[in-house]
């Protein structure tokens, strides 16, 4: 088992249901967690932990997730950029403001953070590792998805970029892109899309919270210790189909 017990992570989004995952899998793993949330409540788990409710789209926001970290733990050691959203809309259609809030919100307020993070990191003088939560969705777009799949297309290149420039200062930069995640009524939902998704996945079932939330335990933990500027895909292989 990984043991990051000495570790203090930072999870935006934590009181969703990937979020909420990320924060079990951490937690099993003996990490200290800051958990970020906008107004969702985050369940019970073990460890040391300490809540943030904060808008990330507020420009306050970074300074006051950072100053949490610091003051209830001293220090952080890992990040993950998990908060976002994901409304439908045709790319014909799409309104300004609603492209811009999909950017503001998935990318902007990513970019913000990461950089609060990243000077905190500098400071500290021990490296530390950063990681997005992007999407299969910002390689192999869906319908209805074209403002969403661009977002995560940028959280993609922003992280590239942030290990380019961060790796001298052992700051890892990743990101996690993962496929369909199961949550309460998504097959009631979307009956047509769970189906074209298990007819087309090589392991044959939906992902979990669980499954995103491990894969960002190894990129935070020494075993990704020389993995940087890369793209975790955590999708049950569906990538390697023509089409879902």
């Amino acid at each position: 088992m990984i043991d990051l017990s000495r570790r203090v992570i930072v999870i935006t989004g934590a009181g969703g249901g990937i979020g909420e995952g990320i924060a079990r899998s951490f937690a099993t793993a003996g990490a200290t967690l800051v958990l970020s949330t906008r107004s969702n409540p985050v369940g019970e788990m073990a460890g040391k932990r300490t809540l943030v409710q904060v808008d990330l789209n507020e420009a306050r926001a970074p300074a006051l997730i950072v100053e949490a970290a610091l003051g209830s733990f001293g220090r952080i050691d890992g990040l993950v950029n998990n908060a976002g959203i994901q409304p439908l809309a045709s790319t014909l259609e799409v309104s300004d403001e609603d492209f811009r809030q999909m950017l503001e919100t998935n990318v902007t307020a990513v970019h913000r953070l990461t950089q609060a993070v990243a000077h905190q990191m500098i400071e500290q003088g021990a490296g530390g590792s950063i990681i997005h939560i992007a999407s299969i969705e910002g390689i192999q777009p869906a319908p209805l998805h074209g403002h969403y799949a661009t977002a995560k297309a940028a959280l993609r290149m922003h992280a590239r970029a942030a290990a380019q420039e961060f790796g001298r200062h052992q700051i890892r930069v990743n990101t996690v892109s993962p496929g369909l995640i199961d949550r309460p009524g998504l097959e009631r939902d979307w009956p047509e899309g769970v189906q074209r998704w298990l007819s087309s996945v090589p392991l044959g079932r939906l992902g979990t919270a669980e499954d995103v939330g491990d894969a960002c335990v190894f990129l935070c933990s020494d075993l990704a210790r020389f993995i940087t500027g890369a793209d975790l895909v955590v999708d049950g292989g569906v990538l390697t189909r023509p089409t879902w």
